[in-house]
């Protein structure tokens, strides 16, 4: 630890005392002709020195680094992609061809694939190599964990430049998630639950933004039928989750059923962005007035005033140039119903004002 140097990370004793740095760290940023987003990365560099400064220990210290270095690896292999639509597949490493789940996985994802779609997994074997073997190489991208019991990638994907290896689950489950529109979930153990579940929670809390979930199973089969009665029986009757927090995904055992759900969800709603209380939901076509009351009288009551109403971009997003030439919808929301957002964006899919091929893959 730097002598005389401590103080209560990110009070004002401890601004103040990482700001002593500024100066260097804009030297540093000027070697390195950084120029875009000088401000966060500054921040980030004050943070490192933060944590020399209150002593870290040393095996912390290595996290820290092995995640950064992971996150900022993944992000090279997921940025020719940003505008490409994407669905990350979850299911069992140990899955093999020959059980009627491969087929199901290979069908849903060249399906998807179809429609302009690529595929993000594990990269892994069985339900993982299912989807990358529907969709094709060409349209996969893997985020691999190292394990002492999987050696490499599937084939697919394995000698891949879309390809990037993770010691942490976090910043591995980071990556599956925050770049996909979509996700489907295969039966699998205790990671597929582990996904599944935590998905579910960044929805219900708003901490990820709405998007289609479709839960996958064979016909005939009981694994997700059998985990929504454990939600209803053992979670919504001790009044644990909402009893309609399972609205939000899709059971099924059909892939055409399966790849409507995803391309509808995407048909007319585009995008969303909160201006402190103000929820704007960027659209690809304006609904009608009829269509706006509408929304009004079925969900009036999610709001905390107000009413639901066209707008201009607001000030923050014509800062940033945020999807400008996009029609608005703007509400002052109640965060306390963040999670039925899905229920406003599917209700604007189904109107005749959204006209069909005007989304994400031709949703």
């Amino acid at each position: 630890m730097t002598e005389g140097l401590r103080a209560i990370p990110d009070s004002a004793e401890d601004r103040e005392l990482l700001a002593r740095f500024d100066d260097d760290i804009d030297m540093i940023l000027d070697r390195a002709r950084v120029v875009d987003n000088r401000d966060l990365l500054a921040d980030m560099m004050r943070s490192t020195l933060g944590l020399g400064v209150d002593g870290v220990e040393r095996l912390d210290l290595k996290i820290a680094r092995a995640a950064l270095r992971e996150m900022r690896a993944a992000y090279s292999v997921f940025a020719p992609y940003l505008d490409t639509p994407k669905v990350t597949i979850f299911g069992s490493a140990r899955v093999t061809a020959a059980d009627p789940l491969w087929n199901l996985t290979r069908d849903i994802a060249a399906a998807l694939a179809n429609h302009g779609w690529m595929v993000v997994t594990g990269a892994g074997p069985g339900i993982m190599e299912a989807g990358m073997e529907g969709a094709g190489a060409e349209r996969s991208i893997g985020v691999r964990i190292r394990l002492p019991f999987e050696i490499e990638a599937n084939g697919i994907i394995a000698r891949d430049p879309k390809l990037v290896s993770m010691n942490y689950f976090f910043t591995r489950k980071l990556m599956l998630v925050k770049e996909s529109a979509a996700f489907v979930a295969m039966p699998g153990g205790f990671g597929t639950l582990d996904e599944t579940i935590e998905l579910l929670t960044l929805q219900q809390t708003g901490k990820s933004e709405p998007t289609p979930i479709v839960l996958l199973d064979v016909p005939s089969g009981n694994y997700w039928n059998g985990f929504a009665r454990f939600i209803r029986d053992e979670l919504v009757s001790r009044s644990m989750v909402n009893p309609d927090d399972m609205d939000r995904v899709l059971i099924t055992d059909s892939v055409e059923e399966a790849r409507d759900e995803i391309l509808r969800f995407w048909r007319n709603y585009h995008s969303l962005r909160w201006v402190g209380n103000l929820l704007v939901l960027r659209l690809n076509a304006p609904p009608s007035d009829d269509e706006i009351a509408e929304l009004n009288d079925r969900f009036g009551h999610m709001l905390r005033e107000g009413s639901i109403r066209r707008s201009d971009p607001l000030t923050p997003e014509l800062a940033t140039g945020d999807e400008l030439d996009r029609p608005r919808l703007v509400m002052d929301f109640d965060l306390h119903n963040v999670g039925s957002i899905h229920k406003i964006i599917r209700a604007v899919n189904e109107f005749p004002s959204a006209a069909p091929g005007g989304g994400v893959g031709g949703g």
